[in-house]
C-alpha cells in the first residue's frame, strides 16, 4: 500500500509537471495579438537573449524558455536580426522562427542615377546601415579590388533596383549584393557590345553614369550616348554638367561658370574623353545605351525645359535652339532643370566653350 502511494504521488508529480511545461511551451503571453519588433544583435548572450523577449512580452519566464532551448539544443542555432514576434506566439513558435532565421526584411527601391553618398544617406534613414560605415567600406580601394571592380570605389557597380535588406546587415553584405546585381545585368547587356567599341567595362559604365544624369526623358537615352560617342570620336570635350557637380566638394546647388572653368579630374568642359570614373549608378537602360548608341550624328542637345532636349549635328543647328528654348538666359547662374537632383547648365554658356572640336 505504501509503494502503491509512492507510485501515484510520483505519477502525479510528473503529471502535474509536464502538464505545467506543456501549459508554458503552448501558451502564448497574451491573447491580444501585438506586433513587437525585436532586434538581437550579432554576438549577443543567449541570457540576454532570453531577458530582453521576456522585458517584450515576448515570452512569460526567461528561465523557462532557456531550459527549452537547452532542451533542444539550440543555444547555438539562435540567428541575430530583427524579428516581428506577436505576443500571442507561444514559446515554441518563437524559439522555431530563431532557430530558422526567420528576420524581417525591407524593401527597398535605389533609384537609378543615385550615387554611393545618396545610396549611404537612403539606406541610413531607413535604419538598415550607417551611413558613414557603408560609405567608408564602398570607397575601400582594397575592398573595390575585391570586387574585381577596377577604381577607387564601388560607384557605377551598386545596380539600382529594388532590394530586400535586414537590420544588422554589414555594409560588406548590401554592397556585394548590389554589385552581384550589377554583374548579373552587366553580363546580358554586355553580349549586345558589338566589335567596334573598343571600349572597358570601366569605360562603359563611367558613360553609362553620365547618360543616366543627362537623361530626364528615358527614351533619350540612346540619342544622348550618341551625342557622347560622336563626341569622343571627333576628341571635343564632353562637356557635361553632372560630371563637374561631382568634382565640386559640397555643392550647394548653384552651378556656376567658375565652377565650369575650374579645371579637376571630372571637370569635362577643362579635359578630354571621360573622367577617371562613375559619377553615379547607371540603371539597365543608360548600361544599353552606353553599348549601342544610334548612327546619328548628333553632336549637340540643349534643354527644352521640360525633361526632354532638342539634339543638333552642327554648332550653327545648336545655337538656334539655345535661342529657341532658353530666353534671356543668366550667365554666371543655371536655371534649375533637375534631372536627378542636378542642374543642368549646358546651354547657358557662351558657346566658345561648346565649338571646340580636334
Amino acid at each position: 500500500m505504501k509503494i502503491e502511494s509512492i507510485i501515484i504521488l510520483a505519477s502525479t508529480i510528473v503529471l502535474l509537471m509536464a502538464t505545467h511545461v506543456y501549459t508554458f511551451l503552448y501558451t502564448p503571453p497574451s491573447s491580444e495579438k501585438a506586433v513587437k519588433l525585436v532586434f538581437i544583435p550579432q554576438g549577443a548572450s543567449f541570457n540576454v537573449i532570453a531577458r530582453k523577449l521576456e522585458s517584450e512580452k515576448i515570452i512569460s519566464n526567461a528561465y523557462k524558455f532557456s531550459l527549452l532551448v537547452k532542451l533542444k539544443g539550440a543555444i547555438t542555432n539562435l540567428k541575430a536580426g530583427e524579428y516581428e514576434f506577436t505576443t500571442s506566439m507561444n514559446p515554441v513558435e518563437v524559439l522555431d522562427m530563431m532557430i530558422k532565421g526567420q528576420v524581417k526584411d525591407y524593401t527597398i527601391t535605389i533609384p537609378e542615377g543615385y550615387n554611393i553618398r545618396e545610396v549611404a544617406t537612403l539606406l541610413n534613414n531607413v535604419n538598415i546601415i550607417d551611413k558613414e560605415e557603408f560609405i567608408t567600406l564602398a570607397t575601400d580601394t582594397i575592398f573595390t579590388a575585391s570586387l574585381g571592380i577596377d577604381g577607387n570605389s564601388v560607384e557605377g557597380y551598386l545596380f539600382p533596383d529594388t532590394y530586400r535588406f535586414t537590420k544588422g546587415m554589414t555594409a560588406d553584405e548590401i554592397i556585394k549584393k548590389m554589385v552581384q546585381r550589377f554583374n548579373e545585368v552587366y553580363s546580358v547587356i554586355a553580349f549586345k557590345k558589338p566589335t567596334r567599341l573598343k571600349m572597358s567595362k570601366k569605360q562603359i559604365v563611367t558613360l553609362a553614369s553620365i547618360i543616366e544624369k543627362e537623361t530626364g526623358d528615358i527614351s533619350e537615352a540612346t540619342l544622348i550616348s550618341t551625342v557622347f560617342h560622336n563626341r569622343i570620336r571627333k576628341r571635343m570635350r564632353l562637356e557635361s554638367d553632372p560630371t563637374v557637380i561631382y568634382g565640386i566638394k559640397n555643392f550647394n546647388g548653384n552651378l556656376t561658370r567658375k565652377h565650369l572653368l575650374t579645371r579637376t579630374p571630372y571637370n569635362t568642359y577643362q579635359i578630354y574623353g571621360l573622367p577617371p570614373g562613375p559619377i553615379a549608378n547607371p540603371g539597365r537602360v543608360s548600361l544599353e545605351a552606353a553599348i549601342l548608341p544610334t548612327s546619328e550624328p548628333y553632336l549637340f542637345f540643349v534643354s527644352k525645359n521640360d525633361g526632354s532636349h532638342h539634339f543638333s549635328k552642327t554648332l550653327h543647328e545648336h545655337n538656334r535652339a539655345v535661342y529657341l528654348y532658353q530666353k534671356k538666359p543668366n550667365k554666371n547662374i543655371v536655371k534649375p532643370v533637375k534631372k536627378n537632383n542636378i542642374l543642368n547648365s549646358d546651354t547657358y554658356l557662351n558657346h566658345d566653350l561648346k565649338s571646340e572640336a580636334f
